[in-house]
């Protein structure tokens, strides 16, 4: 579980949340809380007490680097513990993040330097609900969200705050 203190780099798209309502209709647990429906670019990203108008200044030029696009959720994403829909169009994106902070490995390393890119639908829960939220997912596929901001979140004792949005595609002023 994160920490307060903790930051990421997430892409949202919320025209993707019947995904997430999928999974929290088998069981409310599946659903991490306190983020709408988002891919993920670099989590952890940088500790809360390293982040600065630097940091800030140079997320929003990497965002203004990449367009705006439409991000088609076709398949879906199974392994223990975890249902997702496949990001493949925010892959660029999330590689161009982790290796602007190579020394920020994503998720620890535990899945490389460059993991898939995917919207987590459900974490946890018995093979049983994840097999359920599976098809409750499949049956909203395929789905095309629009991704045009890249935002930097805190997690705070109140839950994840916004630190900064920067658009896609729109050079930082």
């Amino acid at each position: 579980m994160p920490t307060p203190g903790t930051s990421a780099l997430v892409v949202t798209l919320p025209s993707a949340a019947v995904l997430l309502e999928t999974a929290a209709a088998v069981d409310p647990g599946l659903v991490r809380p306190g983020l709408p429906p988002h891919v993920t670019a670099l989590y952890p990203f940088l500790p809360a007490e390293r982040l600065t108008e630097r940091t800030d200044a140079d997320v929003a030029q990497l965002a203004a680097s990449f367009p705006a696009t439409d991000v088609q959720l076709t398949d879906l994403v199974l392994a223990p513990g975890f249902v997702a829909a496949a990001a493949p169009a925010l892959q660029p994106l999330a590689d161009a993040v982790c290796d602007h902070w190579p020394d920020v490995p994503p998720y620890g390393g535990r899945f490389g330097a460059h993991p898939p890119a995917h919207l987590t639908i459900a974490l946890g829960g018995t093979d049983d609900q994840r097999a359920e939220v599976a098809e409750r997912a499949r049956a909203a596929l395929p789905l095309t969200a629009r991704a045009d901001t890249l935002h930097l979140v805190v997690l705070t004792e109140q839950g994840w705050q916004l630190r900064l949005s920067a658009p896609l595609g729109t050079p930082a002023r």
